[in-house]
């Protein structure tokens, strides 16, 4: 067995056992079907066992593969932060900065922050990618970003999670709303009203069907759209009530275009912030980052529109 190991043939692996397909794999590495099994097949021969099951198309992690794979994807992260490091000190300012954010933040916080981020770092690399949460978390997990600003991820023992700030979940309706003069909604009215919601397959959807789910409030009629200007829009003319953060509409709460309502009892709250892998060592870069979103999120912590 060889004293050292390929650090191709670790990528090969790696990309395999996530993807748990020789093709998608390949795809992700821009190479071959063949060059991912050949690459696969001398890491075996090296390490001296098996380390995938393969039955058709199906690919699956021996014993020792799973063991394995936990030291390969150290050795690979480790790799990547001495590169970065290396060309931080050959070229300051020079480097990237690969972060994901969910449509709401890339709209509302990233450019302010990014802004100033190039004040410091005038010829970094910037790479954004947008996406909701649980695209986020198999970004981050791919190794395709190493930050991204979304709402808080389930307890993970793999994620580093820096909160920012935390918001509330309430009713928007237009000023001429009933619902407007009278300051609330009853459990009732809730449950005929149209709802304007965001992204179905979002977590902040999933939060509000499980907060009236536990109020027994039943959503008959539903509004489910990837913008928050449209949900704004729609709950001004009347055609529903939006749920939103009250930061979200800020400008509409202070020109009275619209009213901030409680979304029942209870407050609906979330905590915003940014997540990384654990094991991942941020740059002087990535650092810079986070200190900055933390400064421009000060003022969304404020409550607004009650």
């Amino acid at each position: 067995m060889n004293r050292s190991l390929d650090s191709r043939q670790l990528l090969a692996f790696v990309a395999v056992a996530r993807r748990q397909s020789f093709t998608l794999a390949a795809k992700d590495l821009s190479l071959t079907q063949s060059a991912v099994s050949h690459a696969l097949r001398a890491l075996e021969e090296d390490v001296g066992c098996r380390l995938l099951d393969r039955v058709g198309r199906r690919v699956a992690l021996t014993h020792q593969g799973e063991q394995f794979l936990q030291k390969a994807e150290v050795i690979l992260r480790e790799m990547e932060q001495a590169r970065a490091e290396l060309e931080q000190l050959a070229n300051w300012g020079h480097g990237r900065l690969r972060v994901g954010a969910s449509t709401t933040a890339c709209q509302y916080i990233l450019p302010t922050v990014l802004r100033e981020f190039k004040q410091s770092f005038p010829r970094c690399a910037i790479r954004v990618e947008p996406g909701d949460q649980p695209q986020q978390m198999e970004l981050l997990q791919r190794g395709t970003i190493d930050l991204t600003l979304t709402l808080e991820p389930a307890n993970d023992p793999e994620l580093t999670f820096v909160p920012l700030f935390e918001d509330e979940l309430r009713l928007m309706v237009g000023p001429m709303h009933p619902w407007a003069q009278a300051g609330r909604a009853t459990r009732e009215q809730l449950g005929e009203e149209t709802l304007i919601l965001y992204n179905k397959t979002s977590s902040t959807f999933a939060l509000v069907q499980e907060y009236f789910r536990r109020d027994g409030v039943l959503l008959n009629n539903c509004i489910e759209l990837g913008s928050m200007e449209a949900i704004k829009e729609l709950a001004k003319i009347g055609v529903g009530v939006g749920v939103l953060a009250p930061w979200i509409v800020r400008a509409e709460l202070e020109n009275g275009t619209l009213r901030s309502l409680p979304l029942g009892r209870r407050a609906l709250k979330r905590r915003w912030g940014v997540a990384h892998l654990a094991q991942h060592r941020l740059s002087l870069g990535e650092q810079t980052f986070v200190g900055l979103c933390q400064a421009v999120c000060e003022t969304l912590a404020a409550p607004l529109g009650a």
